[in-house]
């Protein structure tokens, strides 16, 4: 929790200043920045995410197998990290329980994972009746269910339960990126770095995965311009220290396939309109991702212009001279 707080701290003077946090138990470091003991970026959190048994996210051992229901819990859903469901009626339930601690937002695992041990990326998870009880729950309550998939049945099993955003996608075909865009499903993609494979052994089924994955993001990215869907700037860094400081480095990735200015408006107006999906349940009510009277006051000041050298982004600790969240300034280098 200290690590975590600190990292909260070092991710807003990087000058992201809202965050989606898609899955864990994040909700006591929320609270913790919402009262202003940590310092930190706002965070719209899901809570813990939904998976299967053997879906991305179940990391239990094969010794806690079989799952009986009603006996206790595994140390991952002790922890808040994710919850397994294997039928609609548990779904609900545990969709309930993440609405209930307070999530802005519902994660279900559709598909298979880089991480998870037991999960293949071919593997489809949840089934239609399940993700459709998710939807329902969560629409119940005014809000929306994104989830976690790659593949093109994972995705589109989605679409059809009435799911509004796809986490990923980086192994979809031509067919289903036309399916999203017709759908106005949003699509949460990250420019992912081939060192983030690093994070696990290699010759691992984890690493092999992640190369996998990777090797699709330049088409899904082409495939996502060509047919104009609403897509959001994400970065999934997980397990890797090291890569967290490269927030920046890991946003100016996208000139690859956007204009610098089409990079930063993705990053700030683009993914201020998904946040806002959350509809009540969202923590903080406001607009997001503009300069305008009665706006949340979220102003960074660079020295520069970012729209000429988007690698400014990438040196935060020296190129950004301000950082205001909220009206209040949280960092002023130009103070003699």
């Amino acid at each position: 929790n200290l690590v975590a707080g600190a990292e909260a701290t070092a991710t807003l003077m990087r000058g992201f200043t809202t965050v989606r946090d898609m899955g864990g138990p994040v909700f006591g470091l929320k609270r913790a920045i919402d009262e202003g003991t940590v310092a930190g970026p706002r965070i719209y959190p899901s809570g813990a995410i939904i998976t299967i048994t053997s879906g991305h996210g179940d990391f239990r051992q094969p010794f806690e197998v079989p799952r009986i229901v009603g006996t206790p819990l595994s140390r991952g859903e002790l922890l808040g990290a994710a919850m397994i469901a294997d039928s609609p009626d548990e779904v609900r339930v545990r969709v309930r329980e993440q609405l209930m601690q307070g999530a802005s937002q519902i994660k279900l695992t559709a598909g298979g994972g880089v991480a998870s041990p037991h999960s293949p990326l071919d593997a489809s998870t949840f089934t239609e009746a399940e993700l459709r009880a998710a939807v329902e729950a969560a629409g119940n309550w005014g809000t929306y269910v994104t989830v976690h998939a790659y593949t093109n049945e994972s995705i589109r099993r989605a679409i059809a339960a009435g799911v509004k955003c796809i986490e990923h996608g980086h192994l979809m075909d031509e067919a289903t990126a036309k399916l999203i865009a017709e759908k106005g499903v949003w699509l949460s993609m990250q420019a992912f770095p081939d060192e983030l494979a690093h994070a696990f052994p290699p010759g691992s089924f984890e690493r092999e995965k992640a190369m996998e994955v990777f090797a699709g993001t330049d088409k899904t990215y082409k495939l996502a311009k060509k047919y104009k869907i609403k897509t959001a700037f994400g970065t999934d860094i997980l397990f890797s220290p090291q890569l967290a400081p490269r927030h920046g480095e890991l946003l100016t990735k996208l000139v690859q396939w956007y204009t610098p200015a089409e990079t930063l408006v993705m990053a700030t107006g683009t993914n201020a309109q998904l946040l806002a999906l959350s509809g009540k349940r969202n923590p903080y009510p406001g607009k997001l991702g503009v300069v305008e009277e009665g706006a949340l006051a979220d102003l960074l000041l660079v020295d520069g212009d970012p729209i000429a050298n988007i690698k400014l982004i990438e040196d935060p600790e020296k190129n950004l001279l301000v950082i205001m969240k909220d009206g209040r300034i949280y960092k002023n280098a130009l103070r003699k």
